[in-house]
């Protein structure tokens, strides 16, 4: 979870996660949707695809237990070179390397490395680094603190160098330049989309449909198209409506809700409908309260909204008392 998720973020998922699937063979037991659904508001779902496979994997062939030998665990689904490291040194203290981007920002400080882990040539040094410097003991603590010292005190910007343990020894500080380290890396310019969904209501359940494509198979979101520079949104949706085996009379919901997926800020536009006919395909009605299926960050946010709404619509208007101003 906490790859590519900060700490804060991460926690309540996790203790929600390791109460749903408190072993291995809870986790390997389960089906692919409800391992999404516990994952969902999370993202970068690939985390979850692959932490389920691997659970799999470790039950049906190394009796639930996760292998300490680095080839095996190497070959496990979504166990790359971090999640190597990170595993072999601090659940098994063998002494294997980490290198994120906490960890690489204190190396590139504490040796004034002008380097950039996005860079294919300075992320194989700093890995070089991090490898000679691994104790032969201990080495889960170690990694640990060099993590810990990225993300709460060698900060990217405005670094607590006075409350550095080891700033006596870092280069950079002594340059008094510890920002000018590691070397910024020029960010992936946005790609700006446009989508329209449509909130398709019948006795109080939302139609969902199931995403397919890399970055949400296997999630659910309301009807849904992406829109070209120009495109309206009514035909289109009204197409994708018919596609499902329905019919409805749209309306706009007077809203766009701005969404963000990795480099992507997506648009969104909201409509309204109620429809008639049974779905077919990849679609059903869920209750937005308690879906069963795993929603698209989108489609919670777009859930969340409607239960507010909600809630705001049955509150009783307040009664003005006889003879007061106004």
């Amino acid at each position: 979870m906490l790859q590519q998720t900060q700490v804060a973020t991460a926690l309540p998922f996790y203790a929600a996660f390791l109460r749903r699937f408190p072993t291995v063979s809870a986790l390997a037991a389960a089906r692919l949707p409800q391992v999404l659904a516990a994952w969902s508001g999370l993202g970068y779902y690939r985390r979850a695809r692959h932490l389920h496979a691997a659970a799999r994997v470790v039950a049906r062939q190394h009796g639930g237990r996760v292998p300490s030998d680095p080839e095996t665990l190497a070959r496990l689904p979504g166990v790359g070179r971090y999640t190597l490291g990170a595993v072999l040194s601090i659940a098994f203290d063998q002494p294997r390397a980490v290198l994120d981007g906490n960890v690489a920002r204190v190396l590139a400080r504490w040796f004034a490395w002008p380097v950039s882990v996005r860079n294919a040539a300075d992320a194989r040094r700093l890995w070089a680094l991090a490898e000679r410097l691994i104790p032969m003991r201990g080495a889960g603590e170690w990694n640990q603190a060099l993590m810990e010292l990225g993300a709460m005190v060698c900060t990217p910007r405005q670094p607590m160098c006075a409350a550095c343990p080891v700033r006596a020894w870092c280069r950079a500080h002594a340059l008094g330049r510890p920002e000018a380290f590691p070397r910024v890396a020029p960010r992936r310019p946005t790609e700006r989309l446009r989508r329209a969904v449509v909130l398709l209501e019948r006795r109080g359940r939302v139609l969902m449909t199931r995403r397919e494509g890399a970055l949400l198979e296997g999630l659910w979101e309301p009807p849904g198209v992406d829109l070209s520079t120009r495109a309206t949104a009514r035909r289109a949706l009204s197409d994708a409506v018919r596609a499902l085996g329905l019919c409805a009379r749209l309306e706009p919901a007077g809203r766009v809700v701005r969404h963000t997926i990795t480099h992507r800020s997506i648009a969104v536009e909201v409509w309204r409908g109620a429809p008639s006919g049974t779905p077919r395909g990849a679609a059903r009605f869920v209750d937005p309260h308690r879906p069963a299926v795993p929603l698209t960050a989108l489609a919670a946010r777009l859930a969340r909204d409607r239960r507010a709404q909600a809630t705001l619509s049955r509150r009783p208007t307040p009664r003005r008392r006889a003879g007061s101003a106004g």
